[in-house]
C-alpha cells in the first residue's frame, strides 16, 4: 500500500493534499502565510481530527517564523493570538487544541530568545508528523485483532490516511488487518452532507485495492438487520473521559442501529483525541456549518428558498453504545472512565 502524504513541511511552507478536490483530482497546495493555513482548516482543505492537529501545529510553526516581536514577551503575546486563531477554526476537533497547547507550552518554557523559540516550535511540530503515523500503526495493530477474517465492516465519514498524517485510525485498523492477511470488505457510508465517505473513504480503499461498496447513510440499518455486516468502525473528533464520543453527524444513529442488532461498534482514536477534562459528551462543543452544505450540490440549489436549515457537523455517541475504543496504547472497554484513565497512565 502506498502511504498518502496528507500534510507536510516543505521548504518553509505547509503543504496539504487538497481534500476538497478529491476524488476528481489529487493535488497539493503550498501555504506560505500562517493565516492561510487557518483558512485551509476552516474550509476543510484538510479535515479529520489528527490531520487538523498536525496542520495547526505546522501552521503555528509558520506563524513563529513570520511574527516579528520587539521582545520575547511581545513575540509570545503575538504567537498566542495566532494560537487562538487556529483554535477558532474548528471547535470540535480536540487534537487541534492539544497540538497548539503542546507547542505553546514548549514556547513559554523555553528559556532562550525568539530564535530559540522558533526552532523549538518547528522541531516539535515536524516531530508530530512522524508520531502520528507511528501512533496510527500501533492503533491499527491493536484493532486488527478484533476483526475476523472475511469481515464485512461498515464505516462512517473518513478516518483514513486523509484524516491523519498517514495510515489512518478506523481505516488504519482495516489496513493493518489486510496487511496481516485478513480479507476485509468495507461498506462506506456516503456521509451526508459533505459525502466524505463516498468521496474520500471509497477513494482511499480503492487506491489500496481493498474491496469497498458505497452505501447511502440510510441503508446501513438494513445491512445490520440482514447480518451482512460484522462490525462498525469509526474515528472520533473528541472523546470525553467517560467514553462519550463526538464524530461526524450520523455516527450516533449508526451506533443505535448496531446496538439494536447486536453488532460490535468500535471507535478508533489516539489518546490525544480523549479530552480528560470533560466528564461526558454533553460538554463537547458541536460545530455548526454553512447551510449551503445541505442545500446545494456545487452551484445548484436543491432546496426550497428561505426554508431554515440545521447543519451540525458532529453528534455524540453515548459510551453505552460503544463496544470498545481502540487506541495506540491498547483497547479500552466499559467502564471507560476507568479503562481510558488506565491507558493514559
Amino acid at each position: 500500500m502506498n502511504e498518502l502524504l496528507t500534510v507536510s513541511w516543505e521548504n518553509g511552507a505547509v503543504r496539504l493534499l487538497d481534500q476538497n478536490a478529491l476524488p476528481g483530482e489529487m493535488r497539493y497546495l503550498n501555504f506560505e502565510r500562517w493565516q492561510d493555513v487557518v483558512d485551509a482548516i476552516r474550509i476543510m482543505t484538510v479535515r479529520g481530527a489528527p490531520a487538523i492537529g498536525a496542520t495547526a501545529a505546522l501552521g503555528l510553526a509558520l506563524a513563529a517564523q513570520q511574527i516579528e516581536g520587539n521582545s520575547r514577551e511581545d513575540f509570545l503575546l503575538q504567537l498566542d493570538k495566532a494560537a487562538w486563531s487556529f483554535k477558532g477554526a474548528r471547535p470540535t476537533a480536540v487534537n487541534l487544541f492539544w497540538a497548539i497547547d503542546r507547542l505553546m507550552k514548549r514556547a513559554r518554557n523555553c528559556e532562550g530568545g525568539i530564535k530559540e523559540i522558533r526552532a523549538i516550535i518547528l522541531g516539535d511540530a515536524t516531530r508530530m508528523l512522524g508520531e502520528d503515523v507511528d501512533i496510527n500503526r500501533q492503533m491499527g495493530a491493536h484493532g486488527a485483532a478484533l476483526l475476523p477474517d472475511n469481515a464485512r465492516v461498515i464505516t462512517h465519514c473518513n478516518a483514513g490516511a486523509l484524516a491523519t498524517v498517514g495510515h489512518g485510525t478506523a481505516l488504519g485498523v482495516i489496513r493493518s488487518a489486510v496487511e496481516i492477511g485478513k480479507k476485509i470488505h468495507v461498506f462506506a457510508d456516503e456521509t451526508r452532507p459533505r459525502l466524505q465517505g463516498m468521496k474520500l473513504t471509497a477513494w482511499e480503499l480503492q487506491r489500496d485495492g481493498i474491496p469497498v461498496t458505497i452505501i447511502a447513510d440510510n441503508m446501513a440499518a438494513v445491512l445490520l438487520r440482514d447480518r451482512k455486516a460484522d462490525c462498525v468502525i469509526v474515528g472520533a473528533d473528541r472523546i470525553a473521559s467517560n467514553g462519550d464520543t463526538a464524530n461526524k453527524i450520523g455516527t450516533y444513529g449508526l451506533a443505535v442501529q448496531a446496538h439494536y442488532h447486536g453488532v460490535p461498534f468500535y471507535v478508533a482514536a489516539p489518546l490525544s483525541t480523549i479530552d480528560f477534562d470533560l466528564q461526558n459528551g454533553t460538554q463537547i462543543p458541536i460545530e455548526e456549518r454553512d447551510p449551503t452544505e445541505m442545500t446545494h450540490a456545487g452551484e445548484t440549489n436543491l432546496a426550497p428558498f428561505d426554508v431554515p436549515v440545521w447543519n451540525p457537523a458532529f453528534d455524540v455517541t453515548p459510551a453505552n453504545l460503544i463496544t470498545a475504543i481502540i487506541t495506540e496504547k491498547g483497547i479500552a472497554r466499559a467502564p471507560f472512565l476507568e479503562s481510558l484513565a488506565a491507558l493514559r497512565a
